[in-house]
């Protein structure tokens, strides 16, 4: 999703900026796009804790089911163990194409209010997660993700070499990976999954130090106006949002103690 690369121009175009003020409004754009992002995030954590307590009880009288070692609610049981939960798992992908073909005609407030939707809807499918793992290990694997991520992030921010190099091969295998984790639906290999997962982290962790210099490049060459500038920060913070929660549940697959 690229909404703003081939388009720089169109967007507040004769502007005139002065080398000051592109360094003050790119730090403030950087700003907004992380400000967006870990709210993002918020926004899918509490919804994740808000659906787990309602699809999971630690009463037996309460529980109509059980699954992965936790008694679940009727809630739980349709959430979990209907087709329900194909919605609510393909549900974020919908937001994504929305998004790629709706952003540009959006207002930068009303980009700002859908992706706060998207990271609801995020949420309620990573709720799944908290089924599957226990809870201190999703605590544990979110603060190591946090900490890669904004050491990763840094890098791709300061550094002075040029990371463009890199996209192509991280969008190839990106792409190999989508395919071999679609082959492993019906394989179940757990050997083939283990590579999925280490391959998915050394992925992610390169698209986030190559997303962030591209938003860093974005804004630089893209003489933006007011407007312009708060889409893509909104652009920006999905874009980083997406490498975090790909990096977290990648390493989650390899950190994670599953309930029993």
């Amino acid at each position: 999703m690229q909404p703003f690369q081939q388009n720089q121009t169109g967007f507040g175009a004769g502007y005139a900026r002065s080398t000051a003020e592109v360094d003050q409004g790119l730090r403030t754009f950087m700003l907004g796009v992380y400000n967006n992002m870990v709210l993002g995030l918020a926004i899918s954590a509490l919804v994740a804790l808000g659906v787990n307590k309602l699809a999971v009880t630690t009463d037996a009288n309460q529980a109509v089911a059980r699954m992965n070692g936790q008694y679940v609610t009727a809630f739980g049981k349709m959430l979990y163990g209907s087709p329900l939960m194909w919605v609510v798992a393909l549900a974020p992908l919908a937001f994504i194409f929305f998004f790629s073909f709706r952003m540009e005609k959006m207002s930068a407030a009303t980009a700002r209010l859908t992706f706060f939707a998207f990271a609801a809807v995020m949420g309620a499918s990573l709720s799944t997660i908290l089924l599957r793992y226990t809870g201190a290990s999703v605590t544990q694997t979110f603060f190591v993700t946090a900490a890669a991520f904004g050491g990763l992030s840094l890098f791709g921010y300061t550094t002075q070499r040029s990371l463009s190099g890199m996209g192509t091969f991280l969008m190839m295998g990106l792409i190999g990976l989508i395919l071999a984790s679609l082959v492993n639906i019906f394989l179940q290999s757990p050997a083939m999954q283990f590579a999925i997962s280490a391959i998915g982290v050394l992925i992610f962790a390169g698209l986030t130090a190559y997303d962030t210099q591209k938003l860093k490049e974005m804004y630089l060459y893209g003489n933006y106006d007011t407007e312009a500038a708060g889409k893509a920060s909104v652009y920006g913070a999905l874009t980083l949002y997406l490498d975090f929660i790909n990096m977290f549940q990648f390493l989650l697959a390899f950190m994670g103690n599953r309930n029993n």
